[in-house]
């Protein structure tokens, strides 16, 4: 695929750090423009790998072996220092400050190609996570409308593949905030890390404003997800 060059002088070295994240973000910016300006302005102190607009054009501004400053404080599976183990991917999108959109489909597609190239080319990937999965208490992005299942049924990522016994087993889960733990979320409140994962595996509660509810629908998949029980299973593991 084509890749517009448009380099930000904000990156480091990852010090023999292997990349094995994919970490996916919105720009939260009013405008593609904006963004753009942003990650490669050296005052700002921020930078991704690409950008990909809504007309689904691609733009590199990291080279994948150096260190791009995405992921901010986070951490998954206490992992820390998650910029030195990942490649990020920026998706222009207002966000929820500027008026949170649907992504378009040509700019799905394109986040889906250059996602299967980055993950042919770094075999050791093991995680493909949302910014907000590994940052829960300070980030929502890429959101509820991000299309994950979309992206697992390409290979990208996992989706749980949920049995009637996985939402009898899940119904009886009682500590969801260890159970989240178990899986890699951490943060300062549980119902942050609950909110999280439901805008990655849960989004149908967003539509009915029952998001920080532990439903009978986020106890199922998330069994699933702990019990290895995967639609489209690839060799990522969220």
């Amino acid at each position: 695929m084509k890749i517009i060059q448009k380099n930000s002088p904000n990156f480091d070295e990852r010090n023999g750090e292997e990349v094995t994240f994919l970490i996916l973000h919105y720009t939260g910016m009013k405008t593609a423009d904006e963004a753009l300006e942003r990650l490669c302005c050296k005052d700002a102190e921020v930078s991704s790998h690409y950008t990909v607009d809504e007309e689904g054009k691609v733009y590199q501004h990291v080279d994948e072996v150096n260190r791009a400053w995405h992921a901010g404080i986070s951490s998954w599976q206490d992992q820390l220092n998650i910029n030195s183990k990942s490649i990020g991917v920026e998706i222009v999108n207002p966000g929820h400050e500027f008026g949170y959109r649907e992504f378009t489909d040509v700019q799905i597609n394109s986040v889906k190609n250059i996602s299967l190239e980055i993950l042919k080319r770094h075999s050791n990937i093991e995680h493909v996570l949302a910014h907000s999965d590994i940052a829960p208490d300070r980030k929502q992005d890429p959101g509820e409308l991000f299309p994950w299942k979309d992206l697992a049924l390409n290979g990208i990522g996992i989706w749980p593949d949920v049995s009637d016994e996985d939402i009898i087993k899940g119904s009886l889960i009682q500590d969801i905030p260890q159970s989240l733990r178990r899986i890699g979320y951490e943060a300062s409140k549980p119902k942050n890390m609950l909110i999280a994962f439901q805008r990655h595996y849960v989004p149908e509660v967003f539509e009915k404003g029952t998001e920080g509810v532990a439903c009978s629908l986020t106890k199922g998949r998330l069994y699933a997800l702990q019990a290895g029980h995967l639609l489209y299973p690839s060799r990522y593991s969220d």
